[in-house]
């Protein structure tokens, strides 16, 4: 057991820096001369190849139920389509380290959402403190250009406040919807079915084989997007998402902003100014006071006297604590 939890620490981490860094992948594809949804369409294609690949040699039983299809179709757009839009076109307007923070905000929106519909996710105080906590860090972030309400910054901001959401609405969703699957399942679908939706939008927007000459670099960070952005990242995702659960999943958005500060300002000069720094620091003690509450609870109850009957919460903090 001792040996499992260590393994999905791993995999946690190795998410963190996947997700982390494709903000500074996105942006070197774009100043490539990728327009946005060929970027897509090639990290997509890429992942859903791999994802293939991966199914065929484990010889991983498809869903035989329709429902499934279908849950997995809309996984698809909510967790991938809306949010890889909003991201790659945000960031023509927005540095790489700035997404990464903005989208750190992702168990915020999780903490809202799953009360409403996974009944072992509830409405805490710690939650609701560490939402207004990490809701001020947001402000202090977009602030700046809260001035001009037509600034093209604030659009790219908005636009990575929204992926974070529809991020937030497919954690929750694939928890409730999405149960019974082996990790490489989901995360095959969710790609291949987000490809053969972006592929014609963007044969038909960008005339990518007229218009489109990248450079090396851009290709480089189609492959790096789609491999290990698009592909082993969601391996890792759904396998935490089935053995974590919606909230402690969404906590990969600790490491978003630290990988994607570092790698933003070491590779692509980033600012790293005060706003930032103070920005960061709040959204993740929202996080980390959203996470706290667990910890509360099982100090709480090794030290009560008599100890109560396990009850429900007794059973989710074992399973969170393995």
């Amino acid at each position: 057991m001792q040996r499992s939890a260590s393994w999905y620490w791993v995999v946690f981490f190795a998410l963190g820096f996947f997700w982390g860094s494709s903000y500074l992948w996105i942006k070197i594809g774009l100043e490539g001369g990728l327009p946005p949804l060929t970027l897509i369409a090639g990290r997509l294609t890429l992942g859903a190849l791999f994802l293939a690949v991966v199914v065929a040699l484990a010889r991983q039983e498809l869903p035989r139920s329709r429902r499934m299809y279908g849950h997995l179709l809309v996984m698809s757009v909510v967790n991938v389509v809306l949010p890889f839009i909003l991201i790659t076109v945000g960031e023509q307007s927005i540095d790489s380290a700035l997404a990464s923070i903005l989208n750190a905000t992702v168990p915020l929106t999780v903490i809202v959402l799953a009360p409403m519909f996974l009944p072992d996710e509830r409405i805490t105080l710690p939650r609701i403190a560490g939402l207004a906590v990490g809701f001020a860090g947001v402000i202090l972030l977009v602030a700046p250009d809260l001035v001009n309400l037509g600034d093209s910054d604030l659009t790219g901001e908005l636009m990575m406040l929204g992926s974070s959401i529809s991020y937030g609405i497919g954690n929750v969703y694939s928890r409730r919807h999405v149960r019974g699957l082996r990790p490489m399942i989901p995360a095959l679908f969710q790609v291949t079915f987000a490809a053969l939706i972006i592929i014609p939008l963007a044969l038909v927007i960008d005339r990518p084989f007229a218009t489109v000459s990248p450079t090396p670099e851009a290709i480089v960070a189609v492959i790096w997007l789609g491999l290990l952005g698009s592909g082993v990242a969601y391996l890792c995702y759904f396998t935490l998402l089935q053995h974590w659960g919606a909230t402690r999943t969404s906590m990969v958005a600790y490491l978003l902003p630290v990988v994607g500060i570092f790698l933003g300002a070491i590779v692509l000069g980033d600012p790293v100014t005060l706003n930032r720094l103070a920005g960061t620091a709040l959204v993740l003690a929202g996080i980390a006071i959203v996470n706290s509450g667990a910890a509360v609870r099982r100090y709480q109850g090794r030290n009560a006297e008599p100890v109560p009957p396990a009850g429900v919460t007794d059973a989710i903090d074992a399973v969170e604590s393995r």
